[in-house]
């Protein structure tokens, strides 16, 4: 397996990529499913915790194979074969969310984990074999650290539910995102800017879209039970968050800032809490479309804060990790904090909280856009 140019040009996600991105569609509409029945229920706190556990599986499945496939994707049949290995063990996961959600039993979700580990061991020992000194010393630690901590996955699959499963789970999440650090001090893989930023993007238009076709399917459920007018603002709020969460992801291009492995790293890493708090906007509006119609036995405040939450989070997060790196002035770099601040103060709007929550966004999205033409303007305008 030889090593892709981390300077090729025209680098573009390739159609595998793609499939195995559409894989997780299902795991994440899982995830967001289960989300929604336990805050309606009132259970935030459960499914919130639940979700959080569920959405970190999810993503580091999917960024495991990211990373490798920007610095190794040969294209070959054993490439192909491996990766279509880890594209069931993705659907055995999502097959098992339910039953982790529900009653902690995550043997399934571990099983899906072995079936994607092994196939991703096999692709770094292949990169192994490819390479020489720090790079071949890179690849070996990488697998040795996916076999360690994956033996201590299974270990968890089989404790006793309870509180222990917390802090084990927690400990593995650390040793999981200890393993990229440690492996790349003998030297870094050759991972491509552009395209890592290719494809996180892409992954921030599935979780979108799973928002999107969540929020349709409940907006159905609600007609077919004969609700109709309340359901217009959130409907509009919903597409006008959505839309929004587009426009502040993609306004800028990131690759450029992706210039060191420490970089990388953060960056990588906090889209965690980006991608999760896409998804659950989806699961918000669904909760915000129940309460409305009657079916989720709580409170309009709570409704709101479903949406209005996820919806500031991710405004706040894609401005700390993403989007202040193209902001240089003071007055550019606050409309966004102060965009999700506006956002949660929706709360408090009653039945409209959805609707203000988007117009809020818009006017977010409106400011940033008429900040960074004035300057330009300015030019323009010197004789």
């Amino acid at each position: 397996m030889v090593r892709r140019d981390p300077a090729q040009p025209h680098r573009v996600a390739t159609p595998l990529e793609l499939l195995f991105d559409l894989c997780f569609v299902v795991a994440v509409a899982q995830a967001g499913g289960r989300l929604v029945h336990a805050v309606a229920e009132g259970r935030a706190g459960h499914g919130v915790a639940g979700y959080a556990m569920i959405f970190f599986a999810i993503w580091w499945a999917w960024m495991n194979f990211t990373w490798f496939a920007s610095a190794y994707d040969t294209d070959d049949v054993p490439y192909r074969v491996t990766t279509l290995v880890q594209i069931a063990g993705v659907l055995i996961l999502a097959a098992g969310v339910p039953r982790a959600f529900d009653t902690a039993d995550y043997s399934i979700v571990v099983v899906g984990y072995v079936v994607m580990r092994l196939a991703l061991t096999t692709q770094w020992l292949r990169a192994a074999r490819g390479e020489r000194g720090g790079a071949r010393t890179t690849a070996l630690r990488y697998a040795g650290g996916v076999v360690l901590v994956q033996s201590g996955w299974v270990a968890f699959g089989l404790l006793p539910r309870g509180d222990a499963q917390l802090w084990v789970f927690l400990v593995l999440v650390a040793a999981e995102l200890a393993v990229p650090v440690l492996a790349e001090r003998s030297g870094p893989t050759p991972w491509h800017p552009h395209h890592i930023a290719e494809r996180y993007g892409l992954f921030t238009l599935i979780v979108l879209g799973e928002t999107i076709a969540a929020a349709t399917a409940a907006v159905q459920r609600a007609l077919d039970r004969g609700g109709s007018t309340e359901l217009l603002p959130i409907a509009a709020g919903g597409l006008l968050i959505v839309f929004c969460a587009y426009w502040i992801y993609f306004v800028v291009p990131i690759h450029e800032h992706l210039s060191s492995s420490r970089r990388a790293f953060l960056w990588g890493y906090g889209h965690y809490l980006v991608f999760s708090l896409a998804a659950a906007i989806g699961a918000g509006l669904q909760v915000a479309i129940e309460q409305v119609t009657g079916l989720a036995p709580i409170g309009t405040t709570g409704g709101a804060l479903a949406v209005t939450v996820p919806t500031a989070g991710f405004v706040l997060f894609t401005w700390l990790l993403h989007a202040r790196h193209h902001k240089p002035s003071a007055g550019r770099q606050a409309v966004l904090p102060l965009t999700a601040a506006a956002i949660l103060a929706c709360t408090f709007a009653g039945r409209w909280a959805v609707l203000c929550a988007g117009l809020a966004a818009a006017l977010g999205v409106g400011v940033s856009l008429a900040l960074a033409a004035a300057p330009r303007a300015r030019l323009v305008s010197k004789p």
